[in-house]
């Protein structure tokens, strides 16, 4: 599998992924899932993937060498629209290559895409690409996007990251993100491909493939699991059976008491069901018999 996560902020764009691939447990592999197609000083756009490595592999390869009838390209559109629009003619493309021929095998048509970066003129724009060649933009609302094993490392994203969020401090929730998925899901592993890019610089200028050895990654990782079980222990214990106006913390109150819903068990089992309320409001229990089987014969 794979996670993948990408931001778009005042001050650029962050991106980072992972590397391994599954098909079994016995296949797995690690494949970059980082590409970037870049005229310094005029464009740089980041394309992240994940789904059958296949069809992004061929995608990929397409989006690189393709021209569309209007004679556009990856290489020359004026705007990252375009640009978005070329990878998702691509996407169609393979489609309609391959998907028929998937099929008959019992294999979906499945990938998606995160695709952004800036060309020279217009601002920094962030796309997520579908299955049918589709997309939508990330806007002030949704500053993000995930792909592949977005769960675990969705949480502290929502949390942290604003449109005004520095660069570092971005990379910074997006490897405490990557760390938690990697923490709770095998097929999502090491080595990692991180990007920043600054608003204007139209130009990789900080990246970094981060392996198990990365000092400023184990650091991130040590830290969280300490900070996180520190901030757990300082969390006060749930308090039962009081009064809110008396005490704090309370999560069950004094006076309003709650029963499970609980399933009875069948009459042919004979078992004896006794039924009480706890606590102050004790009521007299109640006995219900159920005759045996052999007595109801």
């Amino acid at each position: 599998m794979t996670y993948c996560v990408a931001m778009r902020l005042d001050a650029g764009l962050v991106f980072l992924s992972d590397s391994r691939t599954n098909a079994g447990v016995d296949h797995v592999g690690t494949f970059r899932k980082m590409n970037v197609f870049e005229i310094p000083g005029e464009r740089l756009m980041v394309l992240m993937t994940a789904g059958n490595l296949s069809i992004s592999q061929s995608v990929r390869q397409i989006i690189a060498e393709h021209t569309t009838a209007g004679g556009k390209s990856i290489w020359n559109v004026s705007s990252m629209y375009e640009a978005a629009q070329v990878v998702g003619e691509a996407i169609r493309m393979v489609h309609d290559r391959d998907a028929g021929t998937l099929k008959e095998f019992g294999i979906d048509f499945n990938v998606s895409m995160v695709f952004g970066g800036q060309i020279k003129g217009e601002r920094c724009r962030l796309f997520q690409m579908y299955s049918a060649g589709n997309f939508i933009e990330s806007q002030d609302e949704n500053t993000y996007f995930q792909i592949g094993e977005s769960k675990y490392g969705k949480p502290i994203i929502d949390r942290v990251v604003t449109p005004d969020t520095p660069l570092d401090e971005a990379a910074k929730c997006a490897l405490i993100s990557m760390d938690s998925t990697l923490r709770s899901n095998i097929s999502v592993g090491l080595p990692l491909d991180l990007l920043i890019y600054e608003t204007d610089k139209l130009t990789v200028t900080r990246f970094v493939t981060i392996d198990e050895h990365n000092q400023y990654f184990q650091m991130i990782r040590n830290t969280w699991a300490k900070q996180l079980k520190t901030v757990f222990e300082s969390i006060n214990d749930p308090v039962w059976n009081a009064a809110p106006e008396t005490t704090s913390n309370v999560l069950s109150s004094q006076g309003h008491k709650n029963q499970p819903l609980r399933i009875q068990a069948p009459a042919q089992f004979g078992i004896d069901k006794t039924v009480s309320v706890p606590g102050p409001l004790q009521l007299s229990l109640i006995h219900i018999s159920e005759p045996t089987r052999q007595e109801a014969i």
